[in-house]
């Protein structure tokens, strides 16, 4: 009976997981489909939209101060560590794991590590740098268009948003439902149990002058 308490907990602990995964997906789409964009133009692989280039981070950060967007981190101040730099108040960029070598290419010329930052403890741990005043988040489920570019490369869609651009809406008293119904068994047509769940929920965008899709490709073949 523990045993079987113990597996129940599990599953529906890895349901749970699930179901924001779920929540993640649907609100990165609707992010792809609701929100402007803006072409990368700063790179050097002459496609369009273009690899990434810091002169397409400083346009976004200063179109979103433009619109007077709320930044989300505070700056960090200098310190006196080997290797480091300050880092400027900044805004959230939700960019593919594929990008990750593009931005290590930037070192040097604006790109800043995480394991260059002054101190790290206001980092999150899908964060992989910063360049100007945004602060990148990497994930293998950010959106990515494959061979949509101008030269049939994957264009990648990178979200700096601001914190009053979007929101998340959960129905009162509907956020999550486990559903489970026990096994048993009572002849050969009654081997059966339930394990589910489900959730209602919608999203919006409550200032769209506040996020902007900055649309990308890579500036070398992915190697995988």
């Amino acid at each position: 009976m523990q045993d079987q308490e113990g597996v129940l907990a599990w599953v529906s602990e890895r349901l749970a997981v699930a179901m924001r995964q779920a929540e993640d997906l649907i609100l990165r789409d609707y992010v792809v489909s609701a929100a402007s964009q803006i072409n990368a133009g700063g790179g050097s692989n002459g496609d369009n939209p273009t690899n990434l280039g810091v002169s397409d981070f400083s346009l976004v950060a200063t179109t979103l101060d433009t619109n007077n967007a709320y930044k989300f981190m505070s700056g960090i101040e200098g310190m006196d560590r080997f290797g480091t730099g300050p880092v400027r108040s900044a805004y959230f960029m939700l960019s593919s794991t594929e990008l990750q070598s593009d931005f290590d290419a930037l070192v040097g010329s604006g790109f800043l590590s995480t394991w260059n930052y002054p101190t790290n403890a206001s980092a999150l741990p899908s964060e992989y740098g910063s360049v100007y005043n945004i602060r990148i988040l990497t994930s293998s489920e950010a959106p990515v268009a494959r061979a949509a570019s101008l030269l049939s490369s994957d264009v990648y869609y990178n979200t700096v948003l601001g914190k009053q651009a979007l929101t998340h809406i959960n129905q009162d008293g509907y956020s999550m439902n486990l559903i489970y119904r026990d096994p048993y068994y009572s002849g050969m047509l009654a081997q059966n149990a339930t394990l589910a769940v489900k959730f209602a929920q919608a999203q919006a965008i409550t200032q769209d002058t506040a996020i902007r899709n900055l649309l990308s490709t890579r500036s070398s073949s992915l190697g995988v």
